[in-house]
């Protein structure tokens, strides 16, 4: 199966995946952990919305093509436009246009991976990918808990004072709602005692790159013929 895995950052998570998808089973411990961190998947694509995206590097280092579609066209031909009022959304198009370029890069891929993707994706992105390809993505929070941004410092907020001792991660199905879909995995992250954000960060983030194996490949084998 073909996967496209769309990023914003550092690329953490893209490389957990590829290095998932690269292990080949042979070379691993026959334990169950291990056999869940290969990903039987072949990243067609990553796509990146920020051009100096490290995960793009990640990307080119492992020979995986890579496209940057970046909003800021198309917000500046909004502006320009005589009366913006009647123009489509900017993000509407962008959306579009997103989607129609995976398309056109990877035919009929079996899978969207959002992983680090800090743009939330409209009915615009979903409709033209159809319902045949699932789009998932890892968010760093527990479901119905911390959705939008900054979920792990606010979850580091509460547990300081006395709201909750444990956090959390979940890959989900991508709607338009926010981090709403429907959970493929998720995980419990405790807030130790001596945690600070940085270290709790820490150990969100190596949680994170299991989950985010896991999950991608949880899906494909549901939707696999």
């Amino acid at each position: 199966p073909r996967i496209v895995v769309l990023i914003s950052g550092n690329g953490s998570n893209l490389q957990a995946l590829i290095d998932a998808s690269q292990r080949p089973p042979s070379s691993l411990a026959m334990t169950s952990e291990a056999e869940l961190l290969t990903l039987p998947a072949d990243i067609a694509l990553v796509v990146s919305n920020k051009s100096k995206a490290f995960g793009l590097e990640r990307a080119a280092k492992a020979g995986i093509p890579t496209w940057v579609h970046t909003l800021k066209p198309y917000r500046e031909r909004h502006a320009a436009d005589p009366d913006p009022t009647h123009a489509p959304a900017p993000r509407a198009v962008y959306d579009r246009d997103l989607a129609l370029g995976i398309l056109e890069r990877v035919p009929n891929p079996q899978l969207i991976v959002l992983a680090g993707w800090m743009h939330i994706l409209s009915p615009a992105f979903l409709d033209t990918m159809g319902a045949t390809c699932p789009v998932i993505n890892l968010h760093p929070a527990l479901p119905g808990a911390y959705d939008g941004i900054d979920a792990i410092g606010r979850a580091f907020r509460d547990f300081q004072t006395g709201k909750t001792q444990h956090t959390g991660i979940m890959v989900h199905r991508v709607i338009p709602e926010v981090d709403r879909g429907d959970v493929v995995l998720s995980c419990p992250v405790p807030i130790l005692p001596e945690d600070t954000q940085e270290t709790l960060e820490a150990r969100m983030h190596e949680a994170e790159h299991r989950l985010i194996v896991q999950g991608a490949a949880a899906v494909l084998a549901a939707t696999a013929p």
